[in-house]
């Protein structure tokens, strides 16, 4: 998905990949009627992510996802980890955090930050990306 972002001077533009999730966050409404959950912003009433606040999430997710990626390249190469043990760490720690309520992800965003930490770690290894601690 590709959208702007207007500013004070400039549009920027931002690509968010199609596999991100785009899924709200479920809300709990008491009563025995349906309902629909609804934000109003500017006077709209929206239902899921304004592009803003998706690009935030994807933002946040990619730069965990790289972060995580760089973590456990170091830990391949010090600790001599094979790929799929330093995954496993990493969504060990990943489920002890989110277990704590330390960081605020969605599950889906959690599976996309996994995926997408394995492709980072993955391409890195294969172009003998591997650097010491």
């Amino acid at each position: 998905m590709i959208f702007a972002v207007r500013g004070k001077m400039m549009t920027r533009r931002y690509v968010v990949p199609e596999d991100f999730p785009r899924a709200p966050a479920p809300g709990v409404v008491p009563g025995a009627q349906p309902k629909l959950l609804v934000r109003e912003i500017n006077g709209r009433y929206h239902d899921r992510l304004t592009n803003e606040e998706l690009w935030a999430r994807y933002d946040a997710c990619e730069d965990l996802a790289r972060q995580l990626a760089e973590y456990a390249s170091q830990k391949m190469s010090a600790c001599g980890l094979s790929l799929d043990d330093a995954l496993g760490r990493v969504e060990k720690g990943l489920k002890r955090k989110l277990g704590a309520g330390r960081w605020d992800f969605s599950p889906a965003e959690i599976a996309w930050v996994t995926k997408r930490t394995r492709e980072l770690l993955s391409a890195a290894t294969s172009d003998g990306g591997h650097r010491g601690c």
